[in-house]
């Protein structure tokens, strides 16, 4: 299967920690919506999903959807550096919990994911985000849902 052309609408997942795939999948099947996903390891996917396995270095799925990303894609992933990628290519990007990232939010976003690594680091706090929730699966394919009308407009 090939990608779409780059002013085509298209869903791209960084696919190796989302809990949200499957909703991903429902949705753009309504709005008929191609879909990337890229990871480091193989995924069962619907058919019709474009699944792209990257080697297994650091960042080689984000290096991908980097590259890939154009103002009409949506981008899923909560990492903070591939959205900022990715909105530099024009993209919509959502976290995986439903919040967008956008060009007023990810300097924020960067800045307290640095400040939050120095502080791991140190050992001052432990542990990782809260667990995602009925709430984070709610808002997320709401965002989704919203991304894909206004891009649908124009």
């Amino acid at each position: 299967m090939t990608t779409a052309p780059s002013n085509a609408l298209h869903i791209f997942i960084d696919g190796d920690a989302c809990p949200v795939k499957e909703e991903v999948y429902r949705v753009a099947a309504r709005y008929g919506v191609p879909i990337t996903l890229a990871a480091n390891s193989y995924f069962r996917v619907p058919r019709g999903v474009e699944q792209v396995v990257v080697d297994a270095t650091p960042d080689a799925a984000d290096d991908y959807i980097a590259e890939k990303a154009h103002e009409k894609s949506v981008v899923i992933t909560a990492d903070i550096p591939l959205a900022d990628r990715c909105l530099k290519a024009g993209a919509i990007v959502l976290g995986t919990n439903g919040k967008p990232f956008t060009e007023n939010s990810i300097g924020a976003a960067l800045a307290t994911r640095a400040l939050m690594a120095d502080l791991r680091s140190g050992g001052d706090i432990v542990g990782g985000p809260p667990p995602f929730s009925k709430q984070d699966r709610s808002r997320f394919l709401s965002a989704l849902d919203e991304a894909l009308v206004r891009l649908k407009r124009g």
